[in-house]
């Protein structure tokens, strides 16, 4: 079965939003290792909502830590230490989608980042949105990702910005999934929609 990495280039660009459309497309578990902050309506929360599918299930962080920062920093604020070989993949036969934290050199301690967590059998998923510096920080990620010979894909999220997009699969020559335009909401109807139309590229 596949396993799924999804990260982004940095944070509230959509990672989520995307977890939840692969996750129903392939009807595949879904994991968030580490959590910070939210947790009242966490990252897993919010994925139960927008997946409609029966098979999927919802394995628990490994850390839920209660201040929305860098995972180092929430955790020394909840007096807990960040230690990669405690966090242990769920064990299922089905597919697995893993949601990052933010970008890949995020960290978890003062020695790990989640870039830390990607096995190399993995198959990463870069979420890039449109800002000023985004092309900057999506060739950086996926640069760091060639380095260590990921299998990858991008999905770009937000409005189309034709030049940013050109010049990213220019320069990078990876794998474009699609984009997720700046709907005015997301549910499991157009989660489902999104899941159909990038099934086959998966």
């Amino acid at each position: 079965m596949s396993k799924y990495f999804i990260t982004g280039i940095s944070t509230d660009v959509g990672k989520t939003v995307i977890s939840a459309i692969i996750t129903e497309a392939l009807e595949a578990d879904y994991w968030k290792p580490v959590q910070a902050g939210d947790l009242h309506y966490s990252d897993t929360d919010k994925i139960k909502t927008l997946v409609s599918n029966r098979k999927s299930v919802f394995h628990e962080n490994s850390f839920a830590l209660n201040t929305p920062m860098s995972p180092h920093a929430a955790a020394e604020i909840d007096g807990v230490e960040i230690e990669v070989d405690k966090i242990q993949e769920p064990k299922t036969k089905n597919s697995l989608v893993i949601e990052g934290a933010g970008g890949l050199l995020v960290p978890l301690s003062k020695t790990n980042t989640v870039f830390d967590l990607i096995k190399p059998e993995y198959k990463v998923i870069v979420v890039s949105r449109h800002y000023l510096g985004s092309i900057n920080h999506t060739l950086l990620t996926i640069n760091a990702l060639k380095e260590k010979g990921f299998d990858m894909a991008i999905i770009f999220s937000g409005n189309e910005h034709k030049t940013t997009e050109e010049i990213i699969k220019k320069m990078t020559g990876v794998p474009i999934i699609g984009r997720v335009d700046e709907e005015p909401y997301f549910d499991q109807n157009v989660i489902k929609e999104y899941a159909e139309r990038f099934k086959k590229y998966l």
